[in-house]
């Protein structure tokens, strides 16, 4: 009988953490400089990972970088706009924008549309190339 009851719990938390799972959108995101509007030509590349939790609108990140021209100066979340437009930033990066940045917020309703629409990017700018050196399009992980 306590055999049975351990494996009734262990279910039952299964299954409320794979509920939990379902509220979160894993996403990523490629960065070169080729996708930056207009392309830059850069030896600097990177990659995005962003989880977005449906249940309360929070969103984490985790940027990784290498091969710019110089010191990363700023980098944020620019949207709304499709692959080849550029858009207002929507979340700085706040603190430091050295490789990995990790970071945190909780976003609008609106934002969140947009985000999951795939019109969000990942941009990373340097002195060199003020405009955005490296840019990445967030979408849903497959």
């Amino acid at each position: 009988m306590k055999i049975i009851s351990k494996i009734l719990v262990i279910c039952a938390l299964l299954i409320a953490g794979s509920a939990f799972a379902a509220n979160e959108v894993k996403m990523t995101a490629d960065l070169t400089g080729a996708q930056t509007v207009p392309p830059v030509q850069t030896a600097g590349k990177g990659s995005g990972t962003v989880t977005f939790n449906k249940d309360n609108n929070e969103l984490s990140w985790t940027v990784t970088y290498s091969g710019l021209s110089g010191p990363a100066t700023m980098a944020h979340f620019h949207g709304p706009a499709a692959v080849g437009a550029n858009a207002g930033v929507v979340v700085p990066f706040q603190g430091n924008v050295e490789s990995p940045i990790k970071g945190k917020a909780t976003i609008t309703a609106a934002q969140a549309k947009d985000l999951l629409a795939g019109m969000w990017y990942i941009n990373v700018h340097t002195q060199k190339n003020p405009g955005g050196e490296i840019r990445g399009q967030v979408t849903v992980a497959k």
